[in-house]
């Protein structure tokens, strides 16, 4: 008989979600979908607030990733006021940013992907965890911790908060770098870098060796990618254009005030969460597995992708190996893990980049700000995907309109046809066990929603 399989919840994500598998009379997989709860309102609640208030209410979208909503945000609200934040204040913001990316990047596969493979995906649950993890490599669990510690205390003692921030305003930034707090910042991730580089190796080397013919098939799916590259089409977290790649690698570029024209934004009837597409591409929107449209992906894979190349040596190095093993654009969904930690390289190297520039430390951080009406649209690359704040003011400044994009909701469609993927091969004659379904989870852990 026909048998429905609930994975609720799903373990090991920054969130809240649950996988619905629905088996046919002979036991095999005719359709999976992933449900997330992730209504916020922050569009609607925000509506006739200051405008210069909004990036210190919309870092509580998200505690993982409240400076990316922050700075966005700071972006949107400059471009609604027409002001433009002197230099050092955009170093400031980008080196938050940059570094708020590191840690979170050991965040997610230490701490969420790695038991997978450390552990193993057969392993039982309660040891398929950080605390197994902990057990089996105390020294380097310590190591771990203290990393990310490290530079979450970076953000903390500079910008005042690690999380929820307030250190960005309209118009730039809230107080200036001091040379002391340059060279000691400096100190910190030249230490990272470090550790990063050990954790790419460790993952090339130990990790991902036993599992490439799993990586290479489970939750494989073929779509196109979004990104933000710089004016040379290299790889960039903080501002530039983005760069939406089709699945044959061909792409189209607009600066993120046009997104409207290029994507859309469709609901399905199970799920609260928004499923942005290429409105561009003139496909229209299908979650047909074998005949997807105007689906992209979004996060770590898909700007690696997306981008011609990375500006920073060591993670150029790897990226050319990454693109040697597995082409370009890559398709994989496991593929995501690989291509965060070479991501954690890059965040380290751009940080230092931007820490040994002495203007950094230029005391004039703000321009002057008039609130006035406008539109003004700001984006970022959050660790989760490109992350696209739009909001309109009146002549008093307050917000009368916003729409948000944010970077998971890019990826719910493609979770759902990567689950469907997963599920569809590895599921047959109603045989489950804990270790099949834990694969299943895998394909949405991929996504880091």
């Amino acid at each position: 008989m026909s048998r429905l399989i609930h994975i609720q919840p799903i373990t090991r994500i920054e969130g809240h979600a649950s996988i619905q598998i629905q088996l046919d009379d002979a036991g095999e997989v005719r359709d999976a979908r992933v449900n997330i709860m992730s209504l916020r309102g922050f569009e609607k609640f925000i509506e006739g607030k200051p405008a210069e208030e909004v990036p210190r209410i919309v870092s509580r979208i998200c505690g993982i990733c409240p400076w990316m909503h922050h700075l966005a945000s700071n972006k949107a609200v400059d471009r609604c006021f027409g002001v433009t934040p002197p230099p050092a204040a955009q170093k400031l913001r980008e080196l938050m940013q940059t570094i708020a990316h590191a840690e979170d990047k050991l965040l997610h596969f230490f701490f969420l992907a790695a038991a997978d493979f450390v552990i193993g995906p057969d392993a039982d649950y309660s040891v398929r965890n950080v605390i197994g993890i902990a057990k089996a490599h105390p020294e380097l669990a310590q190591k771990v911790v203290r990393m990310r510690h490290g530079a979450k205390m970076i953000l903390e003692k500079f910008a005042g908060k690690a999380i929820h921030p307030i250190a960005g305003v309209v118009g730039g930034f809230s107080k200036p770098m001091l040379e002391e707090d340059r060279r000691e910042i400096l100190g910190q991730m030249r230490e990272l870098l470090d550790f990063a580089l050990f954790t790419l190796d460790f993952a090339k080397t130990k990790v991902f060796p036993p599992y490439l013919e799993t990586i290479q098939s489970l939750g494989v799916i073929r779509t196109g990618f979004i990104g933000t590259v710089d004016d040379t089409g290299a790889l960039n977290l903080y501002d530039g254009r983005i760069r939406l790649m089709k699945p044959d690698g061909s792409f189209t570029e607009f600066d993120v005030q046009d997104y409207a024209d290029y994507l859309g934004e469709h609901v399905e009837a199970y799920s609260y969460a928004k499923m942005p597409y290429a409105k561009i591409w003139n496909e229209g929107f299908c979650l047909d597995e074998n005949d997807p449209r105007g689906i992209y992906r979004a996060n770590t894979l898909a700007r690696l992708n997306v981008a011609d190349r990375i500006s920073t040596p060591r993670a150029q190095a790897e990226l050319e190996e990454f693109r040697e093993k597995f082409g370009r654009p890559a398709q994989a969904t496991l593929l995501y893990h690989w291509a965060r930690l070479i991501e954690e390289v890059y965040a380290c190297e751009h940080a230092i980049e931007l820490l040994e520039d002495p203007a950094i430390c230029d005391p004039h951080v703000r321009a002057e700000v008039q609130p006035r009406a406008g539109r003004g649209v700001g984006s970022v690359e959050a660790p989760r995907g490109t992350l696209i704040h739009d909001y309109s003011t009146d002549d008093n400044g307050l917000i009368t309109r916003a729409n948000l994009i944010v970077g998971t909701t890019h990826n719910i469609a493609p979770m759902n046809l990567s689950v469907k993927q997963a599920a569809k091969s590895i599921i047959h004659k109603g045989v489950v066990d804990q270790g099949l379904l834990n694969r299943v989870e895998m394909a949405v852990r991929a996504y880091d929603p």
